[in-house]
């Protein structure tokens, strides 16, 4: 592979990337990176044999820009990268809420964009990322992302108009599954089991139906009948969930950070 890749504001999900793409066999001499901190990209060459440099020279001397800082340092970033990027480069974002319209009145006339919602399981090679086209951006542009993206996890293309609710349902989604699991534990805990145990429990089980749903192709309401018999347990469990509006309750929390997704799209950080 040939083509020079930087990763601006190297954090956990840069890092993520960077490591997964060595792995899928990028050389890392064609690997960039910058960090506020100078130690933090000394720490990055040693750990992965790549090339920390400058907002700017990342800008002119890489062919694709992948931006990993948070929505609200991205205007700071791109008034430092704009007199430097060459409209023939790729410019990836993975800030949340932020169109590629965005960007693309701030760079070079034509630049391409393309805007990923990526989650935080980038860092076992299990992320979803969602990829979306700028006006600029082309299938090729779009294939290269995919490459990029796929060293950690599975890709999927959506209209940019799909962003915000795939921003709800994968980019905030493995929260809602540590907070079940938490609550999980905390029962079980309850019924009097340790800790660990209910954990080790809930862990796996959580693992083998997440596996089934993937694997199957079978309706997760049909994975529940089965697991749900005449006057059973899973029944009485089930019946205990509906009666606390669980299914709404969900519903209405998609929705919220559907809402703040597009919040954030409106320049709205508070």
């Amino acid at each position: 592979m040939t083509q020079k890749v930087a990763v601006l504001g190297t954090g956990k999900i840069g890092e993520a990337l960077l490591s997964g793409m060595i792995r899928a066999g990028w050389n890392p001499a064609d690997l960039l990176v910058t960090s506020r901190r100078q130690e933090r990209a000394e720490e990055l060459r040693t750990r992965y044999g790549v090339t920390p440099v400058t907002n700017p020279e990342a800008a002119k001397t890489a062919d694709t820009l992948i931006l990993t800082v948070k929505p609200q340092d991205m205007g700071t970033l791109l008034d430092e990268l704009a007199p430097h990027v060459p409209a023939d480069r790729l410019v990836i974002s993975g800030a949340a809420g932020i169109p590629t319209a965005y960007f693309e009145e701030r760079l070079a006339p034509d630049t391409p964009v393309v805007r990923v919602m990526t989650n935080t399981p980038a860092l076992v090679d299990e992320a979803m990322s969602v990829i979306s086209a700028g006006t600029h951006a082309t299938a090729g542009h779009l294939a290269h992302t995919e490459e990029i993206f796929g060293a950690v996890g599975k890709t999927l293309r959506v209209p940019e108009s799909q962003q915000d609710a795939c921003t709800a349902l994968s980019g905030s989604g493995p929260a809602y599954f540590f907070y079940l699991v938490e609550a999980m534990t905390d029962a079980g805990i309850l019924l009097g089991l340790p800790r660990d145990k209910a954990h080790d429990l809930i862990v796996q089980s959580a693992i083998g139906a997440a596996t089934m749903l993937r694997d199957s192709g079978e309706h997760p309401v049909k994975l529940r009948e089965n697991v749900t018999s005449p006057a059973g347990t899973t029944i009485n469990a089930i019946r205990e969930l509906e009666n606390h509006g669980v299914r709404a309750a969900l519903i209405a929390a998609l929705e919220a950070a559907r809402d703040r997704s597009r919040a954030l799209a409106s320049g709205n950080n508070s």
